[in-house]
């Protein structure tokens, strides 16, 4: 069986095609600036490596025919033609309330991504757009979708509630939902099976421009650090993380700035870049670091921090800890921010080897001390094949 998996941003469109015989990537790769000019795809497979070339794809449909013509192309082959793909699998956001699994796409769950768009008004549009454009080119082919949210609809009420009057939540169903659930579900679970023990309790750190944290009991969600959106919980790339809500009024009030450029603010001037003035890229910070920026060692001092607190609270709500988990770009290849978030927490059971964390970037590895009571586990995710495994099983069950 033949997958492909869809990502859709609203200019952009990243594919994966996986052969599920043995869960093998044929090809991958992105389109991007779609509807502008300079639209540009780009496809790689492992026989012929990484090509780029520019094109014109005024809408996610075009889109979507540039990357079925790469992938049955003379230069890119793999393959013959469209009808070879089996089933089409989709990263969407959000679900809300209702959707704590991977679902089969008919009308009535894209009318769900819209009425949830309120909640995630630059990802659930461009979802829909994605599955329209394929469902435009490709009308016979199942599709499934995998949401973000999912993983975490297994959080106790008392976990996902805000302290605000109950009458807002039942009317407008603000609370925690918690987003990266796709990842931490994959990494949770490859930790679970080499703990190889009962009702496992595992923290998975997602780091990358953005980031959250996941306290995962017995493969279940139980508290995770975004909430309501995903400018909740750990300092990121351009993200404020946790903030007083009294503070948006003061500096709308004080900077006379509206709510949509506060909101722009700490979305995507905030977070390392906001406090180091200079990226928010982690390589560019450490270098800063090095050659004497103090608002560079400040701003990754603040994470760390902030990345240390979540690790010490989510021990204390699962009343121990069996493995801690390090995936994404920054967790998988930054061996310097998995030191400082396991430094002074060997109370908890958390000792790292300092010289075999220097050594890994972008593998599986086993970082922890021999002695370690935590397992410290470095676990490149795989959102695509967890799609593609959900698509699979979703589309098997048809027949």
């Amino acid at each position: 069986m033949k997958i492909l998996v869809i990502n859709c941003g609203s200019s952009s469109l990243k594919f994966q095609l996986l052969d599920m015989n043995d869960e093998s990537v044929l090809a991958k790769g992105i389109v991007e600036r779609i509807g502008s000019e300079g639209t540009s795809i780009t496809c790689e497979t492992p026989k012929n490596g990484k090509i780029r070339n520019c094109e014109s794809a005024g809408n996610h449909t075009d889109a979507a025919s540039l990357v079925f013509k790469y992938l049955s192309d003379e230069k890119t082959r793999v393959i013959k033609n469209a009808n070879e793909i089996d089933a089409i699998g989709h990263r969407l956001v959000h679900g809300g309330e209702v959707y704590n699994s991977s679902v089969l796409i008919d009308d009535k769950v894209v009318e769900a991504l819209k009425k949830y768009s309120v909640f995630a008004p630059l990802h659930n549009p461009a979802n829909i757009l994605g599955i329209e454009a394929c469902k435009n080119l490709l009308p016979d082919v199942p599709m499934a979708g995998t949401f973000d949210t999912a993983f975490h609809q297994t959080m106790p009420d008392y976990a996902f509630m805000y302290a605000l009057p109950y009458s807002i939540y039942e009317k407008h169903k603000i609370r925690k939902y918690g987003f990266h659930g796709t990842s931490h579900r994959y990494v949770s679970g490859i930790a679970a099976k080499e703990l190889n023990k009962n009702n496992p309790k595992i923290i998975s750190c997602h780091l990358g421009n953005g980031s959250s944290i996941c306290a995962v009991c017995n493969g279940k969600s139980v508290d995770t650090s975004m909430g309501y959106t995903p400018v909740d919980g750990l300092v990121m790339g351009t993200r404020c993380g946790d903030l007083d809500p009294a503070i948006v009024n003061f500096i709308e009030k004080e900077e006379q700035m509206s709510h949509k450029e506060v909101d722009d603010m700490l979305n995507k001037k905030s977070g390392v870049y906001g406090i180091s003035g200079i990226s928010n890229d982690f390589r560019d910070l450490e270098n800063a670091l090095h050659d004497g920026n103090k608002r560079a060692k400040l701003a990754l001092e603040i994470f760390d921090f902030r990345l240390r607190k979540y690790i010490g609270a989510y021990t204390a709500i699962m009343g121990g800890l069996d493995a801690l988990v390090f995936t994404a770009g920054i967790g998988e290849n930054d061996w310097e921010t998995r030191y400082f978030a396991c430094k002074d927490l060997e109370y908890l059971g958390i000792e790292i080897d300092e010289n075999r964390n220097k050594t890994i970037r972008g593998n599986f590895a086993d970082i922890s001390l021999p002695g370690s009571k935590v397992r410290i586990y470095v676990i490149p995710t795989n959102e695509e094949l967890m799609i593609a495994r959900d698509t699979k099983e979703i589309v098997s069950a048809l027949k």
